[in-house]
């Protein structure tokens, strides 16, 4: 820039020369030379713009870089956030124990299991569901059927299961007979957000009708069991 001001001064002295036709003051310059200098000046300017106009798109072109740079990294972050909290509600898996849940659930086999479920709606009957029996961290979970909700009445009676005093069929059983009553040989009331709970294959299993597990609170339910991952029932739990 200062280089174009001196040659601008340069050629206004030049314009002086050749427009002052009374006083000759000795200057060099012509016509001639005066176009040259106006050219040169042109061109110098024409440079300094393209200089100007080259940074401003370097930094537009910076700036595009920064916001898709900052787009990117916005998705990624939210697809890794969906994917935690997708697996955390519907991803945990755990083991069935045991055969107690066949035919529905293999022996020993993995299933999935929806934390969410619980938090939005209550359990209702017919809902498998994973539990820690008693709120005991340290056991096993345990995976059974929910067959009676609070303020239903339990009674197991001639090997017959007795819900608020109407026969229930064990439809997900091939026992239809039920060998051993346990704590439900007596009718048992459940309180307010207790269980009870029974398991597929009901004269091979722990559950509601044996003091070690009792009536399953909402508190002890981990979530729903709803998909089983192996080969033999593989798909969604009902």
């Amino acid at each position: 820039m200062v280089v174009l001001f001196f040659d601008i001064v340069y050629i206004n002295i030049g314009l002086l020369c050749i427009t002052d036709k009374r006083k000759h003051i000795g200057c060099i310059m012509n016509k001639r030379q005066v176009r040259r200098g106006f050219e040169q000046v042109g061109r110098k300017i024409h440079i300094s713009r393209g200089g100007l106009n080259f940074r401003r798109r370097r930094r537009k072109i910076q700036g595009e870089k920064v916001r898709y740079v900052s787009l990117w990294a916005i998705q990624i972050f939210a697809v890794v956030l969906l994917a935690f909290f997708l697996t955390l509600g519907f991803g945990t898996r755990i083991r069935c124990s045991g055969e107690s849940m066949t035919p529905a659930i293999a022996e020993n086999g993995s299933v999935l299991i929806n934390r969410i479920a619980y938090k939005i709606k209550a359990p209702k009957k017919g809902d498998v569901v994973a539990f820690m029996p008693k709120g005991n961290t340290s056991a096993n979970y345990n995976v059974k059927r929910i067959v009676a909700v609070p303020g239903d009445t339990v009674l197991i009676s001639n090997g017959r299961l007795y819900v608020n005093d109407k026969v229930v069929n064990l439809k997900q059983s091939d026992d239809k007979s039920i060998k051993d009553e346990g704590r439900a040989v007596t009718e048992i009331t459940l309180g307010k957000n207790e269980y009870f709970v029974l398991g597929d294959n009901v004269n091979n299993s722990e559950d509601s009708r044996y003091g070690s597990i009792g009536n399953v609170t909402r508190k002890e339910m981990i979530g729903k069991v709803w998909f089983c991952l192996s080969f033999k029932g593989f798909g969604t739990v009902h």
